[in-house]
């Protein structure tokens, strides 16, 4: 009996890892035809050479700090794919019985865009975005990526890009939001029909305060400033 459970097990993970090179494979041949007609250099200049697009070093550090907080916490030390967060986003979900949190790095996210903005996603693409983010990592520095994720953006209420949300939200440019306002920004992208300010502020307002609390505890703001910015009216 053991020796069958042992041969179970021995066909178990070898059909597991060939279905897992299978869709690898999958996923590799669909990044070579997706990269062979549009290079990630292109894909991303776009969002370099635009009227609206902003250098990283014109954001506000508050709204940096909120989208790592929120969206990306090890994205300026990491390299390559986080199974880290994977994995957190799995036990999770799993204890909330519903999916409230994904694994996506910010440049899983910008390769999304890029390639993917709108179309259905399966095992296929999921897989072919970490071979761009890959390609997006030796390109690029940390900082122009965070950049190229702020300008392509969808803040809803019409406004595409950080620069165009800023002014349009607040009257302000990117290098003068406040924290309260730079955490509300910052939320928006995730699902904007629900959390534009137009129809869903509630809704926005409790993701910033969430936001908010994970920049406290990630040491990007003081308890002073937690509690100003939770009483700031956005």
């Amino acid at each position: 009996m053991k020796r069958l459970l042992l041969n179970i097990l021995i066909l178990l993970v070898i059909l597991t890892a060939s279905a897992g090179g299978y869709f690898v494979y999958r996923g590799y041949r669909r990044y070579r035809s997706a990269v062979n007609e549009t290079p990630p250099e292109a894909a991303a200049e776009v969002y370099e050479n635009c009227s609206c697009c902003l250098a990283y070093e014109e954001i506000d550090p508050d709204f940096v700090h909120a989208v790592v907080a929120v969206e990306d916490r090890r994205f300026f030390y990491r390299e390559g794919f986080d199974w880290f967060a994977l994995g957190r986003a799995i036990v999770n979900n799993l204890r909330a019985g519903r999916a409230v949190e994904g694994g996506s790095t910010i440049p899983q996210q910008i390769a999304k865009n890029l390639y993917f903005q709108g179309a259905p996603r399966g095992i296929d693409e999921k897989i072919t975005e970490v071979f761009i983010m890959s390609d997006l990592e030796e390109l690029y520095s940390h900082e122009y990526l965070f950049a190229v994720y702020a300008n392509m953006n969808y803040y809803g209420d019409g406004y595409w890009g950080l620069a165009n949300a800023a002014e349009g939200y607040y009257g302000t440019s990117v290098s003068d939001l406040s924290i309260a306002q730079a955490a509300m920004l910052a939320g928006i992208p995730n699902a904007p029909g629900i959390y534009q300010l137009s129809t869903g502020h509630d809704p926005a307002l409790k993701r910033q305060r969430k936001i908010l609390n994970d920049m406290k505890k990630n040491k990007f703001i003081s308890d002073e400033e937690y509690e100003l910015a939770l009483a700031e009216n956005v």
